[in-house]
């Protein structure tokens, strides 16, 4: 194994302070960062993608793990610690600097990809959306390990009737098995930030028939942005929605948080035919 300084030593020769504008939190645990790096499986020999790896914490437990890694990095503080993980591990690791929303992932692989980040809280979200999204399946990535605040991470997982339910969790699971894979305390970051966070370990299942993704897509906008409204108020802007409904046998009067991920995308399927 590679010996390198610890962490924090690194982030005090570079001067790096971790900048809440751009949703920063650095994590010093190795041994922490080590167990994440194991969450996808076996990764020696397998690409994988990291969106802000700021120092590097998470990066050196994937290198270490044999993986192949590019790493899209915004913070240009940040480049000359990733450039030392360069040094010790030649030919392994990438580091692209620029906006991670702007960059298309299938631009920087040649085969199949992982993703494992300590996403920024600013774009995690939407970053895990996008690669959600699409109508093609599977998609190239082969795994998703994604630290979310915890909150967030049990929206991802929730199911009919809870409070958490909602667009993500069938945007998540319709076509995807999620789960958390482990939860991480405030007090393991730096700054800590104000609420618990969690991994989220993501792997595509198989698509739907006869669905298309862009209408699922509209279907949960529709239900879930009046979400205390009855269906057939909520989905009465979407042409079809409601006689979908009727054709289905889902009673109109209820409410889109007490329909399972099947019954959306029933409804998805019959709009798309």
């Amino acid at each position: 194994m590679t010996e390198l300084p610890p962490l924090r030593e690194v982030v005090n020769r570079h001067g790096l302070i971790a900048t809440k504008a751009l949703g920063q939190n650095f994590l010093f645990d190795e041994q922490l960062l080590s167990r994440i790096a194991t969450v996808p499986g076996k990764l020696q020999g397998q690409n994988v993608l990291e969106v802000g790896p700021g120092p590097g914490g998470l990066t050196r437990a994937l290198l270490r793990a044999g993986a192949n890694v590019t790493a899209i990095e915004m913070d240009k503080r940040c480049l000359p610690a990733l450039a030392e993980l360069n040094e010790a591990f030649p030919d392994q690791l990438t580091v692209i600097q620029g906006d991670a929303t702007k960059i298309a992932p299938e631009t920087l692989f040649d085969g199949p990809w992982h993703v494992a980040a300590n996403l920024p809280y600013n774009v995690g979200t939407a970053l895990f959306t996008g690669w959600l999204s699409g109508q093609a399946w599977p998609p190239q990535w082969r795994s998703l390990t994604l630290m979310f605040q915890l909150e967030v991470a049990e929206r991802i997982i929730a199911v009919p009737g809870s409070g958490a339910y909602g667009r993500l969790a069938v945007l998540a699971q319709w076509r995807s098995t999620p789960r958390i894979a482990m939860k991480v305390h405030r007090s393991a970051f730096t700054p800590p930030p104000k609420v618990m966070s969690a991994i989220v370990h993501v792997e595509p299942a198989a698509m739907p028939e006869g669905v298309s993704a862009r209408m699922l897509e509209r279907v949960t906008e529709f239900a879930f942005g009046q979400r205390r409204k009855m269906l057939r108020q909520s989905l009465k802007g979407l042409p079809g929605a409601i006689e979908a409904l009727e054709a289905l046998g889902i009673d109109s009067q209820r409410r889109a948080e007490t329909l399972s991920v099947d019954e959306f995308v029933a409804i998805a399927r019959v709009l798309t035919k």
